[in-house]
């Protein structure tokens, strides 16, 4: 055991390091120095102490520093005295040619005057802590005596001091860069500056400095970027060997799309641009090649695009390289869209309003279950659809208790969206040709709840046979699909010449039996919609102008704000002027699939070519050898054995001689003809309606006769097919 401490006699603990009290402040004269404030501190309670080795080094820096400024003062001294000397002597500065107004010569470096304030805060910090900083009164008076005045310095010399040091600092830097730069300034703006510079602090200067420098930075680089342009050699097409090599080489995809963009600068100003000795048929035609590489396309669909977007031809190249947002349509039979949101975003979907033109459409930008297999929708709250396929239902615009026609319906989205606008009422007639798409409208329309609809399988050309008298009629026909190359890139490689015109000429059957199903009497419609998912004039305007040609239709507004107007002339075809009422949209432009909507209104059930032929037209036929028997058995023959011409004459006046020909046709004669053909007065009894029964009998034998040869010819060739396979 060890000793026991006797807590009785226990001193009390004094108080900390840190809670010391500072000492009662001595009087100190207003005039006397920093040093001398320090020493007069230091020497209150009369003991001297030995400073450390380190309090003696600083104290020699400083003793080295005073003897520097001390010299470089001398120095100026010495200095301003010469210039005074050299002032009554005539002195040229500067530049004496005419360029002295704009340049200035470089100052020489000169040595910065270094502050000695840091030491001394450092050695009063030091003071303060320990105890080296209390034992420099004897051993350095010497040095301390003769200096301390001339270490004091004047506010504002300090100041002007700086100033001179900055602006020396800034030379010596454009020196180092070896950049000669010319200021222009007026002398107010000078004297402002400097006014400014005295008030700045030194972080404020140099960021000053800093702006002023990116400026004409700025500056030199636009001027290099223009003379760049300017000198920038002009692009050269290349060369047959050049295009020989790439042909058996794989291609260089970043090669050909800088040679894409520099044939579209030389095409957007080939006057300037172009090379000397090329024709602007070579530049498209280098430009059609690239761009089939590029992205896949063949060269008939290429040019067909390119003839259509002279300008935007990048542009939608690659919008079809993107796919487009996905859609849902609202169901209002069984919810509204904003109920609708609400529980889809609950789901996991992010959503948003298609736009201001549709309330019912719903753009999706991704979903944490899929979107085709939500409860809402196997309840058939809403139908996945394209947002261009909203747009002909809306053109169409159909009522409640109305008869429509939906002639080619599959797989029954816009069927749905039409029976939503009927709400239920009236009938709706979904036609489809293909029996297995038909099974598709099938399960929608049971999906979405609608109850008015009548699904048929029958070809579309012949449905005038199996009911008429629609009020109104949507034809969405089928097309080649080049405004959906997004979803199908097959189109890309697959269409050529041959599958244009046949969609063209399926088309323009379609669309004559659409008109011939509708009724031009209906109290509330008689209107008639054609669209198709096609950007090409041939399967758009150009079957709009022959539906105009051959049916009592004119076109109407399709009543949608937005989209582009229809092609009225198109390279060397010129199409009726009211096609400006079409509408075309594009993926480049509307972020939809290519579309294009018409909207026709007919005005009579009659046929343009028949019915009353004007009083002064004279209907002429004529008939071969073969057709004697079968036109009329009392026309005669002439002596050469050719066939004589059967008149029909209208009225007294007379007729011209119709050329002979082998085959049949209808030929109409004015009043002002000269030879006459006969002249047989017309039935007077029977009047017109005699008319009617001869050409409508007339033209049913021609007709019957033209298809009975036209079967004798097929019969021909399978009979020669047969012949040359054995």
């Amino acid at each position: 055991m060890g000793r026991k401490r006797d807590f009785t006699e226990r001193e009390k603990p004094g108080l900390g390091r840190k809670a010391k009290k500072q000492e009662a402040p001595s009087p100190v004269v207003l005039s006397m120095s920093k040093k001398k404030k320090a020493k007069s501190a230091k020497i209150i309670d009369g003991e001297k102490k030995k400073l450390g080795s380190r309090a003696k080094k600083r104290l020699k820096k400083r003793a080295v520093k005073k003897a520097e400024k001390q010299q470089m003062k001398t120095l100026k001294q010495k200095k301003k005295e010469l210039d005074k000397k050299s002032d009554s002597k005539p002195k040229v500065s500067g530049f004496t040619d005419e360029n002295q107004r704009w340049l200035k010569p470089t100052k020489k470096r000169k040595l910065p005057i270094e502050d000695v304030e840091k030491d001394e805060e450092e050695e009063e910090k030091s003071g303060s802590s320990g105890s080296d900083g209390e034992m420099m009164a004897d051993d350095f008076d010497h040095a301390d005596s003769g200096s301390d005045t001339d270490l004091e310095i004047p506010d504002e010399f300090e100041d002007d001091d700086s100033h001179i040091s900055d602006e020396e600092n800034s030379g010596d830097d454009t020196e180092e860069d070896g950049e000669e730069e010319t200021i222009e300034s007026d002398d107010g703006d000078d004297s402002s500056a400097d006014e400014d510079a005295k008030e700045m602090l030194p972080i404020e200067k140099a960021s000053q400095k800093l702006k002023l420098k990116q400026q004409r930075d700025r500056k030199l680089a636009e001027a290099e970027l223009q003379t760049n342009i300017s000198e920038m050699e002009r692009f050269a097409l290349p060369s047959g060997q050049e295009i020989e090599k790439e042909v058996a080489q794989p291609p260089d995809l970043a090669l050909i799309q800088q040679r894409i963009k520099d044939v579209m600068q030389v095409l957007g100003d080939f006057k300037n641009r172009r090379e000397n000795g090329r024709t602007r048929k070579e530049y498209v035609q280098q430009l059609k090649s690239d761009l089939c590489i590029y992205y896949s396309y063949n060269d008939f669909l290429m040019e067909k695009l390119m003839s259509l977007f002279p300008l935007e031809i990048i542009e939608f190249l690659e919008a079809n390289e993107v796919q487009r947002p996905v859609t849902i349509r609202t169901n209002t039979l069984k919810t509204r869209r904003r109920d609708l949101a609400q529980v889809l975003i609950n789901r996991g979907m992010n959503l948003d309003p298609i736009g201001k033109w549709s309330k019912v459409g719903l753009v999706v930008y991704d979903s944490q279950v899929p979107i085709g297999a939500t409860p809402e929708y196997l309840s058939g709250h809403y139908m996945l659809q394209g947002g261009s396929s909203f747009l002909p239902v809306m053109a169409l615009a159909p009522h409640e208790n109305e008869k429509i026609l939906d002639m080619a319906a599959a797989p029954g989205g816009k069927t749905t969206y039409i029976a939503a606008l009927m709400k239920n009422t009236g009938i709706l007639f979904a036609n489809d040709a293909n029996e297995v798409r038909s099974k598709a409208i099938v399960g929608n329309l049971h999906r979405m709840g609608i109850t008015n609809a009548v699904v048929s399988t029958h070809d579309g050309r012949h449905f005038p046979k199996v009911m008429t008298g629609f009020d109104r009629v949507l034809l969405d026909a089928p097309c080649s699909g080049t405004g959906v190359i997004s979803k199908d890139t097959a189109v890309k490689a697959n269409k050529d010449e041959k599958d244009i015109q046949r969609c063209s000429h399926l088309q323009k059957e379609l669309i004559l039996a659409a008109i011939d199903c509708c009724d031009a009497k209906s109290k509330s419609g008689g209107y008639i919609v054609y669209s198709t998912c096609s950007v090409l004039v041939e399967e758009n305007e150009w079957v709009i102008d022959y539906a105009l040609k051959k049916r009592n239709v004119k076109l109407v507004s399709t009543g949608l704000d937005f989209g582009r107007e229809g092609f009225t002339n198109f390279k060397e075809h010129r199409f009726h002027p009211s096609l400006k009422q079409t509408c075309r949209f594009y993926p480049h432009t509307h972020n939809l699939d290519g579309f294009f909507v018409a909207k026709l209104k007919k005005f009579s059930n009659k046929m343009p070519n028949q019915g009353n032929i004007p009083n002064n037209k004279t209907l002429i036929v004529m008939d071969t050898e073969d057709s004697k028997r079968t036109l009329s058995p009392k026309l005669k023959s002439t002596k050469d054995g050719q066939p004589e011409a059967k008149k029909v004459k209208l009225d007294k006046s007379s007729t011209q001689k119709v050329p002979k020909n082998k085959s049949t046709e209808r030929v109409f004669a004015n009043k002002s003809s000269h030879s006459a053909v006969g002249n047989e007065k017309p039935n007077q009894k029977n009047g017109d309606l005699g008319l009617k029964k001869v050409t409508t009998q007339i033209l049913k034998r021609v007709h019957d006769k033209k298809e009975s040869m036209k079967k004798y010819r097929t019969a021909q060739k399978v009979k020669r097919k047969e012949k040359s396979q054995l």
